[in-house]
């Protein structure tokens, strides 16, 4: 069997890892210079950085041991454990903990971050009416948190956590498809009739106090960077992997497939590691019906300026910066302060910091040169901790555009993926399609989802 994998991030390399050994011969496809997609590691003078994903959550024990049989294990590091700020009305504050992804069970954790008005309503919601809740269904984070709390707590708060991990608004996600556990929680909320958002949250509150500690850190970094995995990956996979080569069709040959830009191969399988909008302009021919189905699926810009200073003196003892949602003296929308949040990277001295700028529905990261990127990014950091990076002695600089680097999982995308899957198994095609927009965000989602993808390829062949 001949197998292609077009994508060489890491759901194509993880898939093409999955099927070494199997007698299959694999042919990857990357359309850019590089492999490791959404993982990008750059050479510093200090030292490998990720421009990137940088930490994956490690209390996801599959993920770990992933990454042990890879031979990367070892290399896992632990956060330092500093708390973050976020900043609202000119001020950088403490970020709540607590609640489920900003979302509060109370107005005590939030009240230094909303007005009293806010804060009364939050406590009263318990005793309002409470409101219906499709078992099953998903609706946007954004619209519940708002008709529940009100404004304040989804732009100082939700979106400001959301925004990090999704590059969204909070509007422009759902509560299924981003905060799993509260989904089902109101689930089991809903079987006995109108549930309340504060009861929701109260409840996981208390089961996660329920947890067994001494469990380890949260999340975990590679200490040079996420290309130990990527080129572990890569090499360990036995596949033939090609750059500079771009996918423009797929067509039918016989039982086979033949990609145009490809080598001149007729293919059994194919597997599509690639954003959705992508996959859906390779389906065109082949798979017409599921390429409709993935049509609204659409991607968020994001950029990320990697910074180096001399020195940090100055920097606040927090491991970053969150900034809420119309903040109008910014235009960055986080700050990673890396050498604060990393004690690896701290052992390199002076400083590291990323900040991040964009999410769905903005063109800031398309439109904005690298000029006006980094005296953003240099200005805001100064606006929001104080720190001045100019006189610190900005050493290095790196500006890393992700066009489409994460899709917008918004109420009705795990109801698109899930039509998506069926049309393509109804089918019995032979192609298959795996990413962060099918198994979900996060380096451990994805892993799972690629591995369990080239499983099922290996069964059908």
């Amino acid at each position: 069997m001949h197998i292609a994998i077009i994508g060489a991030g890491l759901a194509g390399l993880t898939c093409a890892y999955e099927l070494r050994g199997s007698g299959y011969e694999v042919d990857v496809y990357e359309a850019t210079d590089r492999i490791g997609g959404k993982l990008y590691t750059v050479a510093f003078e200090g030292g490998p950085t990720d421009m990137g994903a940088e930490a994956f959550l490690s209390r996801r024990v599959d993920a770990v041991e992933f990454f042990t049989e890879l031979g990367v294990g070892d290399s896992l590091v632990a956060p330092s454990g500093l708390g973050s700020l976020v900043y609202v009305d000119g001020e950088a504050r403490p970020l709540p903990r607590g609640g489920v992804m900003g979302i509060p069970a109370a107005s005590a954790s939030v009240a230094h971050l909303v007005s009293e008005e806010t804060a009364a309503r939050i406590d009263a919601e318990g005793d309002a009416p409470g409101f219906d809740w499709e078992i099953g269904g998903d609706v946007s984070v954004g619209a519940l948190v708002r008709e529940r709390y009100g404004d304040e707590v989804v732009d100082h708060i939700v979106t400001s956590l959301l925004g990090g991990v999704y590059s969204c608004s909070a509007d422009d996600l759902g509560v299924r498809a981003t905060i799993p556990q509260l989904a089902e929680e109101l689930d089991r909320l809903a079987e006995r009739g109108p549930v309340h958002l504060s009861e929701a949250v109260r409840n996981l509150e208390e089961a996660r106090k329920e947890l067994p500690t001494g469990q380890g850190p949260v999340f975990s970094a590679f200490r040079e960077g996420y290309q130990e995995a990527y080129e572990a990956l890569a090499e360990q996979s036995g596949a033939k992997i090609y750059i500079d080569a771009f996918i423009s069709a797929i067509t039918r040959e016989g039982e086979g497939y033949r990609l145009k830009g490809g080598e001149d191969a007729v293919y059994d399988r194919v597997v599509l590691a690639v954003p959705a909008p992508t996959a859906a302009m390779l389906l065109k021919q082949v798979e017409p019906e599921v390429a409709a189905t993935l049509a609204p699926i659409k991607l968020a810009n994001s950029a990320v300026v990697g910074m180096r200073f001399a020195t940090d003196d100055g920097l606040p003892q927090n491991s970053g910066v969150l900034v809420a949602a119309g903040a109008e003296d910014v235009h960055a929308k986080a700050f990673t302060l890396s050498s604060r949040k990393w004690p690896h990277l701290a052992e390199r001295g002076g400083a590291l910091v990323r900040a991040s700028f964009g999410r769905f529905g903005d063109d800031v990261a398309i439109r904005a040169s690298e000029d006006d990127l980094v005296d953003w990014a240099l200005d805001d950091l100064q606006t929001v901790t104080g720190f001045d990076g100019r006189e610190a002695g900005l050493e290095e600089i790196f500006v890393q555009r992700w066009f489409g680097g994460l899709p917008r999982f918004d109420e009705h995308h795990l109801a698109t993926v899930e039509k998506a899957l069926a049309q393509l198994d109804e089918s019995g095609s032979g192609i298959a399609v795996t990413g962060a927009w099918v198994g979900g965000v996060g380096v451990p989602a994805v892993i799972a989802n690629a591995r369990e993808t080239a499983r099922g390829l290996g069964k059908d062949c």
